[in-house]
């Protein structure tokens, strides 16, 4: 196995046990690394750290374990055995109401660089790294022996994810070109439970693995506040927040997406569920655009908005950015009603949202209290030794 050599002192946060190691913190590595090789990571000395996936740009080791081991099937299969217990300990897998989980959450599992949701019995599997491309086959083998049954499909979904997509020329990383594919069996149920609800999932063309996962637990609190309001869910993706909603007793429900398929989605799981309620209306429209126009009819309003900053350079403008969403909805929102709104940027800490949050409420001139402080869900976990992986925020607003 080659190794990389860290400059002296730049091992303090792998001794902490933070799963990467920046390419600034390199002094040297083996000649022929290839990206996504598995590698040893030493200090100036020469003495063992860690192990993990090399890859190019400025995270340039993804560590997998701080033991000097071999990543081999049995490794895979320990891990993917360790996530399912998480799932199994907090009553996600094996629950008849609900089928649909994360099972692995890249470095909040000890797996950075992947991601598989579970629908029904599909296993979406996700590479954000190069590494986690090149083990996809073992790694599904694995998944498959470690679920016992609890799957029987596994789509690979890693066209818009994998770094090394644009250098697959260089690389050889495309193969057959194929970067979407059901790696194991293969199905045309796409179907799948959460809570109790029925939904579509794409994962052929859909965002993310095809659902927001993450909003699970926020989605049932909605549903709480539902009773008797008028309903406005921007962003509103393959609807999620809409037909929870409906169950919940809307009054109404109106769902603003800018995109056709989004909206083609949102009717088709309404549907699903709420066959012929006319409280539903969805609409394919600009959501800064719409909250302009719209009346001041709503006391429900939901803002689940996707990443405004996917980097720190952008920080500036997304909080600015999530100023002037929260504004025009604290603008149109009726006295007494509820605002749920979110930040998914994993740069944009609690408190630059909430401050964000916070100026659009005095610019707006409304009494705003806090009733709940939004997070991502326990099949979303967060490695303590990693706190970026704190990326989902929320506040639940009343709004006087």
């Amino acid at each position: 196995m080659r190794q990389v050599f860290l400059k002296r002192g730049k091992e303090e946060s792998l001794l902490r046990f933070h799963p990467w190691v920046f390419s600034g913190a390199i002094q040297q590595a083996d000649e022929g690394i290839g990206e996504g090789e598995v590698v040893r990571v030493v200090n100036s000395q020469g003495d063992f750290i860690a192990v993990g996936h090399y890859q190019m740009g400025s995270i340039a080791v993804r560590v997998l374990s701080f033991h000097d081991e071999s990543i081999d099937e049995v490794f895979w299969g320990r891990r993917l055995a360790s996530a399912l217990q998480v799932r199994l300990s907090i009553g996600l897998s094996d629950n008849p109401q609900n089928n649909t989980y994360r099972l692995v959450h890249g470095e909040g599992d000890l797996l950075p660089g992947l991601v598989i949701d579970v629908y029904g019995q599909t296993a979406v599997m996700q590479a954000h790294s190069v590494g986690m491309h090149i083990s996809r086959d073992v790694i599904a083998r694995q998944l498959v022996k470690v679920m016992e049954g609890r799957i029987a499909h596994v789509y690979y979904k890693s066209e818009t994810t994998l770094p090394g997509k644009m250098r697959a020329d260089e690389t050889g990383l495309s193969d057959d070109g194929e970067l979407s594919y059901f790696i194991y069996g293969g199905s045309d149920d796409n179907t799948a439970m959460e809570n109790g609800l029925l939904f579509y999932v794409d994962w052929l063309r859909g965002q993310k693995t095809g659902f927001f996962v993450d909003q699970r637990d926020n989605r049932l609190l909605l549903e709480r506040f539902a009773k008797g309001r008028r309903v406005l869910n921007m962003f509103c993706y393959t609807g999620g927040f809409s037909f929870y909603a409906m169950r919940g007793g809307a009054e109404f429900v109106h769902s603003v997406d800018s995109s056709a398929k989004a909206i083609e989605l949102t009717n088709r799981n309404v549907e699903l569920n709420f066959p012929g309620d006319k409280r539903h209306q969805a609409f394919c429209e600009d959501a800064f655009r719409y909250l302009e126009q719209a009346g001041s009819q709503y006391d429900l309003i939901i803002l689940d908005p996707p990443a405004f900053a996917k980097h720190r350079g952008a920080l500036h403008n997304a909080l600015k950015g999530y100023t002037r969403l929260n504004l025009k909805a604290f603008q149109k929102i009726q006295p007494g009603g509820i605002l749920f709104t979110f930040s998914c940027s994993q740069v944009v800490t609690k408190d630059h949202f909430r401050n964000a949050v916070f100026t659009a409420a005095a610019q707006a001139g409304r009494q705003v209290r806090i009733l709940h402080q939004l997070h991502q869900p326990a099949d979303h976990p967060i490695n303590i030794y990693h706190p970026e992986g704190e990326y989902l925020k929320g506040l639940v607003l009343y709004v006087e």
